[in-house]
């Protein structure tokens, strides 16, 4: 699962070949995100254990991609390397045409204020502060973003269509519209990228109905939305599915040959 504390402040084997994807025909000129033979090494004590093996993705801009994967699959690592929270041990990875996989800490602290929205499971709100102000959070960290923040955390928050709900504080708040705030204070620096770690894990169904509802008008608007999740259901909402196994990408399809294949008996 993503840091939740690392991502809102800055701080200074395998296996089956991947089925031709979407993300093939796009190249590095034209995708928002492209990373090209990225694997991720950790040695814990004499055991090496690779949670990404050579793993090559592509996103345009304005996709919403749905990213899966059993436990182990590399799924939460590759949430972190696209967070600009962690380094790959090898390969590269490029963000708007930057390649931030060379970034130092305090470059890579900018990106994810700047360039990265993070949604979490729960919600990672501060209790005592109000909505509006666990909105205004990332601004205190932006450059240049101190003026006029109050007015465009109450624009992100009525965006979400909690207007009336700016002064409550998150034990008077229920859990879909916890998440709503979260998705606001996301979306607050017009992120290059929304990334959504299980963001209906500890909600209801009819409340996951609402929040994806809200995830693909935020979509529908320009964002560019990716999704790890564990649910068919919620991957269903998502153009594309990139399914992982054993550090790779198994599988990267329209989420329409994602569900013909799997009602065929595949992944």
């Amino acid at each position: 699962m993503v840091d939740a504390r690392s991502a809102l402040a800055p701080t200074t084997a395998p296996t089956t070949a991947p089925t031709t994807a979407p993300s093939a025909t796009l190249n590095a000129d034209s995708a928002l995100i492209d990373v090209r033979a990225l694997s991720k090494i950790y040695r814990v004590g004499v055991e090496t254990i690779r949670a990404l093996n050579g793993l090559d993705l592509s996103v345009g801009r304005n996709e919403m991609v749905a990213i899966m994967g059993s436990s182990g699959s590399g799924k939460s690592t590759l949430m972190n390397m696209l967070g600009c929270l962690d380094r790959p041990t090898s390969g590269s990875y490029l963000l708007n045409g930057r390649d931030v996989s060379r970034m130092n800490a305090t470059e890579l602290a900018r990106v994810r204020n700047e360039e990265i929205g993070f949604v979490f499971q729960s919600f990672e709100l501060l209790p005592r502060q109000t909505a509006l102000e666990n909105v205004e959070l990332p601004l205190i960290y932006a450059q240049g973003a101190w003026r006029g923040r109050r007015a465009r955390a109450l624009a992100a928050l009525d965006r979400v269509g909690l207007a009336d709900r700016v002064h409550h504080r998150p034990n008077q708040l229920s859990g879909g519209q916890r998440q709503r705030v979260a998705i606001a204070r996301a979306i607050l620096n017009k992120p290059s990228i929304l990334l959504a770690d299980e963001p209906t894990g500890n909600l209801d169904s009819a409340t996951t109905t609402e929040i994806l509802a809200l995830f693909r008008q935020i979509h529908a608007e320009g964002q560019t939305v990716i999704i790890v999740t564990h649910e068919n259901e919620v991957a269903a909402h998502c153009h594309r599915v990139v399914r992982l196994r054993d550090g790779r990408v198994l599988s990267d399809l329209a989420v329409a040959d994602d569900v013909a294949g799997r009602s065929g008996g595949g992944a």
